[in-house]
């Protein structure tokens, strides 16, 4: 007699943080602790090293200290509210580069570590290991 046996996989549920909003918020800091702390004791280190994980040059912060409008947080907020389609204008990324600077520092990096695993795969069902 042949018995017929029947397995079935679990399947994953997966979910996506793709959005058109920042996940958090420009006063956020304390969702990242370690970047938060970095932020406020070498802004400048933390702000290359920001900047080096965006894809752009590790040099390009240091021109923050020329001008009225800090160059590199503007232009590097512009440039990730783009790449992630995040709703929002250059008024606003304006705003906050000139007065909330590392703030800014700090939101884009929480959003550059958050975009860049998107995807959680969440098993809904555990596998029963039944002979």
């Amino acid at each position: 007699m042949s018995a017929k046996t029947v397995v079935n996989q679990p399947k994953p549920f997966i979910t996506t943080t793709y959005s058109n909003k920042w996940t958090s918020g420009i006063c956020d800091c304390f969702e990242d602790l370690p970047q938060c702390c970095l932020a406020c004791w070498c802004l400048p280190c933390f702000t290359c090293k920001t900047s080096h994980e965006a894809g752009e040059c590790v040099c390009l912060p240091l021109l923050d200290a020329y001008g009225l409008i800090p160059p590199m947080t503007l232009s590097l907020r512009v440039s990730v509210r783009q790449r992630y389609g995040i709703e929002g204008t250059i008024c606003q990324d304006c705003m906050y580069a000139c007065c909330c600077g590392p703030c800014t520092w700090c939101q884009i990096a929480r959003e550059i570590k958050t975009r860049m695993s998107p995807i959680t795969v969440i098993n809904t069902r555990a596998w029963d290991n039944q002979s």
